[in-house]
C-alpha cells in the first residue's frame, strides 16, 4: 500500500490495534511498516488514541516517540512523527504525552470530534456552561497548542475532527485556528473531501485527510489490480484535497 499509494500522500496513519492484535510479530510488522514509510518519504502517524494516568501516559510517550532507559542501554520506541491522543482524562494525563512529543519534535492529534456513528452521544452533550464536550476539547487543544506554534503558523497540537460531521467543521475550526485538523472518515464512512473546505482556512497544511479503506479496498468491484486501484484512488483524493486547500 505504501509503494502503491504513497506518491499521492504526505503521511501513513498506522492503526496500532491492527498490529498489536498479532502480539510480538505484530509489533515487528509495525516497526517495519513505519521504517518503510519513512524510506518512502512519508510522515508516520501512530493512531492509538492513547490516554491514561500520567505515569502510564509517560510510558506511552516513550513507546511512540521516545526511548526507554534500561540496564542494557536505551531502547528506542516507534519514532512516529505524530500520534493520536484521548484527552478525556484531562490535562495532567496529556502533559507527559505532550512533553514526549516536544522532546522528539513530534506532533499530537487530540480527539475532538470522532467519526464513529455514536460520537454525538457524548461529544455533542451540553456541559454546564452551555457548550458541548467537543467545544470544550477544542478549546483545550487551542490552549495547549498556543505555545507550540511553529514558523508556519500552525501548532504541533492538532485535532481529530471527523469528515463525517462537516456541519461542525467551520465552528470547530474557528475554535482552533492554529491546529492541523486530522480528518478521518472519508470514503467508507461516508465523508466527502468536497465538504471539508473549512479545514484549510489557515492554508494548505491546515487539514490532513485520512482515507484508509477508500484506498485499500478500491480494487473491490473493479477489474483493476489492487495496487493500481489504490494508486488511482489515492491520487483522486489528493487532487481534490489539493484543489480545496489552494482555494482557501
Amino acid at each position: 500500500m505504501i509503494d502503491a499509494a504513497g506518491g499521492a500522500c504526505v503521511a501513513v496513519k498506522l492503526q496500532l490495534a491492527c498490529f498489536e492484535r498479532l502480539g510480538g510479530p505484530g509489533i515487528e510488522a509495525l516497526a517495519a511498516a513505519a521504517s518503510h514509510a519513512r524510506g518512502a518519504g512519508l510522515l508516520v502517524i501512530a493512531d492509538g488514541k492513547r490516554g491514561d494516568v500520567p505515569v502510564t501516559a509517560a510510558a506511552y510517550g516513550q513507546a511512540l516517540v521516545g526511548r526507554t532507559p534500561t540496564p542494557f542501554g536505551p531502547v528506542d520506541g516507534l519514532g512516529a512523527d505524530a500520534f493520536t491522543v484521548n484527552p478525556l482524562l484531562g490535562r495532567d494525563a496529556l502533559d507527559p504525552l505532550l512533553s514526549a512529543a516536544d522532546d522528539a519534535g513530534a506532533g499530537v492529534f487530540a480527539l475532538v470530534r470522532t467519526s464513529n456513528a455514536g460520537a454525538e452521544e457524548l461529544q455533542g452533550a451540553r456541559l454546564a456552561d452551555g457548550g458541548t464536550l467537543s467545544e470544550r476539547l477544542a478549546g483545550l487543544v487551542d490552549e495547549l497548542g498556543s505555545d507550540r506554534v511553529d514558523a508556519c503558523g500552525l501548532s504541533r497540537v492538532g485535532a481529530v475532527v471527523a469528515a463525517t460531521a462537516p456541519d461542525l467543521l467551520t465552528h470547530l475550526r474557528a475554535l482552533m485556528p492554529r491546529a492541523v485538523l486530522l480528518l478521518p472518515g472519508v470514503g467508507a464512512q461516508g465523508g466527502e473531501v468536497a465538504d471539508l473546505a473549512a479545514a484549510w482556512e489557515p492554508g494548505p497544511a491546515g487539514g490532513l485527510v485520512a482515507a484508509s479503506r477508500a484506498i485499500a479496498d478500491a480494487y473491490r468491484g473493479s477489474d483493476r489490480p489492487p495496487a493500481a486501484a489504490a494508486s488511482e484512488a489515492a491520487e483522486a483524493l489528493r487532487s481534490t484535497a489539493w484543489s480545496m486547500a489552494n482555494d482557501h
